[in-house]
């Protein structure tokens, strides 16, 4: 990866930095402000949809790196074909992205859009992939040779990969700092799956999401002065599944994914209609909200109390990432062999 690419992480990096305050206090200034449910009263005091300026960001810094690569580096630094691989990629994203705007605009307490509905438009947004034919159709499969799946990979493979990425990193949320920490933690780990398989281009597309998530982290994290919004989490999420295919590391996208998928049954559990947030208490702590478990968040506070008189919202979110970074190792140790 030539050094000079780089830069196209630093233009993403301070995309973010210069926009999203700006973001925030034009919240204020027109009351699109959103509810924090895990503190007493839910005060309406935080930006939200703060996620479109990371999405803007993320595309400023991969529309100067094809820049850089078609003017400053020898088209033969890189694989025919990467460019448009490039384009289906930024097409998923921009089209989950207004999918979800949609979905924040309407509002969460309203209904937003119906559960068929964001399912229908995430399988839409699989479509660029699909048409040219993205990723290898062979896999292998356990006490079996590798097995062609011809057109049933484009087909349906890559639209339910797309769609359910998309859809259920939406599931793990609520927490200041979650969704944003664990897009870090995610796409940091798969820039290096990347990077390590001989993917040098698509490690340094995903470092163009990691760079200003970690700039939106920092107004997300406890006490949040923004909310990501669907707009980030299904941005984040239609990445992973990109990312994924493109790179030909589904296996692994799969195993990193392993929160999410708990999330997904401890979600059906209560039939998609339980909510993430915990109870809020005077001093900050926080309770149960229900007598069983329907979310990791849940499932952490729960853990929590048994070792901690008084558990905090800060303390719910670093076990999930400590969880998220465990499985990521656990995938080094497991695919060792294919990786290196």
């Amino acid at each position: 990866m030539k050094t000079i690419l780089i830069a196209s992480i630093l233009i993403s990096f301070l995309s973010s930095l210069i926009f999203l305050p700006k973001w925030i206090k034009k919240c204020h200034k027109i009351r699109y402000l959103w509810e924090d449910m895990n503190k007493l009263n839910n005060p309406k005091n935080v930006a939200a949809s703060g996620g479109i300026i990371i999405v803007l960001s993320f595309i400023f810094g991969i529309l100067s790196y094809i820049a850089i690569r078609t003017f400053l580096i020898s088209p033969k630094y890189e694989p025919n074909g990467v460019s448009i691989s490039i384009f289906a990629l930024i097409n998923v994203v921009l089209i989950s992205a207004i999918v979800a705007l949609i979905d924040d605009f309407l509002g969460w307490k309203s209904g937003g859009l119906s559960i068929r509905m964001r399912i229908l438009l995430a399988f839409l947004a699989s479509i660029p992939l699909v048409v040219i034919n993205a990723g290898q159709p062979e896999v292998s499969i356990p006490f079996l040779d590798s097995v062609n799946l011809g057109l049933i990979y484009p087909l349906i493979i890559i639209p339910l990969g797309v769609a359910g990425a998309t859809t259920t990193y939406n599931f793990l949320a609520g927490f200041n700092g979650l969704e944003s920490g664990q897009g870090i933690i995610i796409l940091s780990f798969l820039s290096f799956i990347a990077y390590v398989t001989g993917h040098n281009w698509l490690s340094l597309i995903g470092l163009c999401m990691v760079a200003p998530l970690i700039v939106f982290y920092f107004y997300n994290k406890f006490p949040a002065k923004v909310f990501p919004g669907d707009v980030l989490t299904y941005s984040i999420g239609a990445l992973i599944a990109s990312m994924a295919i493109l790179g030909d590391f589904e296996k692994i996208a799969v195993f990193v994914f392993i929160p999410y998928i708990i999330e997904t049954f401890l979600k059906l559990r209560g039939r998609l209609k339980k909510q993430s947030f915990a109870i809020p208490n005077k001093d900050r702590s926080l309770d149960m909200p229900y007598k069983k478990i329907y979310g990791l968040t849940h499932l952490s506070l729960f853990i929590l109390k048994k070792f901690k008189k008084k558990v905090y919202e800060k303390d719910v979110v670093y076990l999930i990432f400590a969880f998220q970074i465990f499985i990521c190792l656990l995938s080094l140790i497991i695919f060792k062999r294919w990786l290196f």
